[in-house]
């Protein structure tokens, strides 16, 4: 039994099927190089070297927290009209000695390349200013004293005339031991 040739069959590479097949698998690859890709060149902002030692300063914030509680220290942040100046009007109990400056530290949640640390200074009667560059979105903010005794720490959606209030909160676990 001879078996007859069909000639008019075409090659496999002309025939869509392979082609559709292959789609697959080629189109699988191409999104592991790109997430490779994505994985080598972003940075991993929210991974921490030293969990150990972040452990470890938890407690200095929160006797920060309590001692900035304590001297009844409260703050408005205001962003100026064109969001190019940051003014902080700082309150705090009677008798308390304002410092000549203040740090203000603005930190977004997912870019550290968008953080900023300010100097404010005193421009009298408990206002403080500085310049920076214009935010957008949310930040989270941290102000404290010269000398690192007090903070204060909250979270603002950035935007020209609205104002941050700070205001000091005891720990939980300090606010259950004075009770």
């Amino acid at each position: 039994m001879s078996r007859a040739t069909n000639s008019s069959a075409t090659p496999w590479y002309r025939e869509p099927w392979p082609w559709l097949l292959m789609l697959g698998p080629l189109v699988v690859v191409i999104a592991g190089l790109v997430t490779a890709y994505l994985a080598v060149v972003s940075n991993d902002g929210l991974v921490v070297d030293d969990y150990y030692k972040e452990g470890l300063g938890i407690n200095q914030r929160t006797a920060r927290d309590q001692r900035a509680a304590d001297l009844g220290i409260a703050a408005e942040v205001l962003l100026g009209g064109s969001g190019g100046r940051i003014r902080v009007l700082l309150q705090a109990n009677e008798g308390l000695r304002s410092p000549d400056s203040l740090t203000l530290r603005i930190a977004h949640p997912t870019r550290p390349g968008l953080d900023q640390n300010l100097l404010l200074r005193a421009e009298g009667g408990r206002v403080y200013g500085a310049t920076l560059r214009p935010l957008q979105g949310r930040w989270h903010v941290i102000l404290e004293d010269e000398r690192q005794e007090w903070r204060l720490t909250g979270d603002w959606i950035a935007e020209p005339d609205v104002v941050l209030r700070l205001q000091a909160v005891r720990p939980a676990k300090a606010a259950a031991q004075a009770n």
